[in-house]
C-alpha cells in the first residue's frame, strides 16, 4: 500500500503540474495529456501491483458478449421451461473437439421487431443476425497463461423496409434502439488474439475489436440479452465509440484481488465489411480512439454485477467522416444483492465528439430469481442531445424501458419489452411515443 500511495502522489502532482486539475477548462492538448497520465497512472501501479499479487484464479474480463464469456453463460443456463435432449449429442461433440483441439464454436440467431405509435417515420422495423463465433486456445492450454485466437463472423439483415437501428431517428428521438440489428450483411466483429500472462491476472489483446467488449461494461449491457436501448448499454449514448471491427489493442490486468484496469487504443476509421482496410488506415490515417477504465469489485464471479468504475475516451479529428475531436467518461455503479437483485446507477459526460448525447443518466433494477435463469429488467434515462452533432436548443429526453427475458431451453429466449419515450427531440409534434417489442435467440 506504500507503493500504492507513492505513485498517487506523484500521478496528482504531475496532473497539477500540466494544470489538469478543472475538467470544465481542458482544451484538447490538456484532454490529451490527462489522457495519457490515466494510462501511466493505472499501468505504472499495475506493475508493483501483479507482482505482489498471490497466484491465485482470477475471474476474467470483457464483456457477456466476448466469445469465450458467451458460451460459459449459455452452458451454464439451469432454469427453463423445457429443453432438446436430442441436441445432447451435438454438445457433448463440441466438448470433444475443445478438449481435442483446444478450439470452441458457436451458432446462434437472433431476431427482434419493434413497434410503435409513432406518426412520424415507419413506426416499425424487424431483422435479423447470425453469428459464428468462438476461441481456439494454441497456446499454454494448461499452463494458465494461455493464448487464444477469438472470432466473430456475423451477416446482419433486415426484414423491414427500414434496419430496426434506423428506427430511433426515423421517429424523431436522438438515440438508437437495437444497435447491432443493422443491415450490413457479412461482416467480421472480432478477429484478434488475446493472450494470458501471469495466470490470468493479465491480458494482452491485439487485432479487430469491438470497443464494447472492453470499455464500460456492466452487468445489464448487453444489447442481445437486456435493453434494446442504446441508453441502457455501452457508454449511455454519450460515447462517441469506434465501429465494431476496429483494428486496435487493448490490455487488461487485475491490479489487486479488488481492483482492475483496462486501456486501449485503436483505428477510428473501421468498416466490419471490409475489416482488412483497417491495417490502410491505422497506418496511414492515425485517427485514434482512446480509452482508459479503473473499477472494483468485491465479488469474485460476478465481476460486472457487484461493479463500480469510472471509463475515459478520447477519439481524435476524423478527416474521413469530417467529425472531430472529443472526449467523456462514464460513471457506473452496480450492486449484486441476494443473488437476485441488480440496481444500477450511470452517468456519462462528453465533450464533443459528435455522439448523440452530451450527457446522460440511466437507473434501473434488474431481477433473476435464480441464476442464469429467466431475468426481468427496468430501466429510466434523462438525455440531453448533443449541440456539437444536432445544433442547440433541442429537449431533453426521457426514456423508460422495461423487458422480461425467459428461457425456453438452455439454448431458446424469447424477450418481450415495452419502451416509453418523452419529448424525442426531433419530433415536435408528438409528446410521447409508445414502442414494444419481441425479441427470440437461439443459440447452438
Amino acid at each position: 500500500m506504500h507503493n500504492f500511495y507513492v505513485y498517487f502522489c506523484s500521478a496528482k502532482q504531475a496532473l497539477y503540474r500540466f494544470g489538469i486539475n478543472r475538467l470544465n477548462y481542458l482544451p484538447i492538448m490538456h484532454t490529451q495529456l490527462l489522457l495519457k497520465s490515466v494510462f501511466a497512472f493505472i499501468f505504472v501501479i499495475g506493475f508493483q501491483l501483479l507482482q505482489a499479487q498471490e497466484n491465485k484464479e482470477l475471474p476474467k474480463l470483457g464483456s457477456s458478449d466476448e466469445a469465450e464469456n458467451r458460451e460459459s453463460i449459455d452452458d451454464s443456463v439451469k432454469v427453463s421451461v423445457f429443453d432438446l435432449p436430442v441436441l445432447n449429442p451435438y454438445f457433448n461433440f463440441k466438448k470433444k473437439v475443445y478438449n481435442k483441439t483446444g478450439l470452441r464454436f458457436n451458432f446462434d440467431y437472433n431476431s427482434l421487431y419493434m413497434g410503435s405509435n409513432a406518426e412520424m417515420g415507419k413506426g416499425h422495423a424487424a431483422g435479423g443476425v447470425f453469428r459464428f463465433y468462438g476461441n481456439w486456445d494454441i497456446l499454454g492450454r494448461k499452463s494458465g497463461n494461455t493464448g487464444s485466437f477469438i472470432y466473430k463472423i456475423e451477416h446482419r439483415h433486415k426484414y423491414s423496409s427500414i434496419p430496426v437501428i434506423d428506427l430511433s431517428m426515423d421517429m424523431g428521438n436522438v438515440g438508437i434502439y437495437g444497435v447491432t440489428f443493422n443491415n450490413d450483411h457479412f461482416r467480421v466483429t472480432n478477429l484478434y488474439w488475446k493472450q494470458k500472462l501471469l495466470k490470468g491476472r493479465l491480458y494482452l489483446i491485439g487485432g479487430f475489436l469491438d470497443a464494447t467488449n472492453f470499455f464500460d461494461v456492466y452487468g445489464m449491457g448487453n444489447p442481445w440479452t437486456h435493453f434494446n436501448n442504446l441508453n441502457f448499454t455501452t457508454g449511455i449514448s454519450a460515447a462517441s465509440l469506434p465501429g465494431d471491427g476496429y483494428l486496435g489493442f487493448s490490455v487488461e490486468g487485475w491490479l489487486t484481488k479488488h481492483i482492475y484496469a483496462i486501456a486501449g487504443f485503436g483505428d477510428q476509421n473501421s468498416d466490419p465489411t471490409l475489416v482488412f482496410r483497417g491495417f490502410e488506415t491505422f497506418f496511414r490515417e492515425h485517427e485514434f480512439f482512446k480509452h482508459a477504465e479503473i473499477g472494483f469489485t468485491k465479488a469474485k464471479k460476478y465481476v460486472y454485477l457487484d461493479n463500480i468504475h469510472l471509463s475515459f475516451w478520447h477519439r481524435d479529428n476524423n478527416k474521413t467522416t469530417g467529425t472531430g475531436w472529443g472526449w467523456g467518461f462514464v460513471f457506473s455503479a452496480t450492486k449484486y444483492v441476494y443473488k437476485k437483485w441488480l440496481p444500477f446507477f450511470r452517468f456519462a459526460y462528453t465533450e464533443k465528439g459528435e455522439s448523440l448525447l452530451e450527457m446522460a443518466v440511466s437507473t434501473g433494477l434488474g431481477y433473476q430469481r435464480k441464476p442464469d435463469g429467466h431475468q426481468a429488467g427496468i430501466a429510466f434515462s434523462w438525455g440531453r442531445p448533443n449541440a456539437d452533432t444536432f445544433g442547440p436548443g433541442l429537449s431533453d429526453q426521457f426514456t423508460t424501458e422495461a423487458f422480461y427475458r425467459l428461457q425456453f431451453s438452455r439454448r431458446l429466449a424469447l424477450t418481450p419489452g415495452i419502451m416509453y419515450i418523452i419529448d424525442p427531440a426531433l419530433n415536435p409534434n408528438e409528446h410521447s411515443i409508445f414502442l414494444w417489442s419481441i425479441r427470440a435467440r437461439i443459440a447452438l
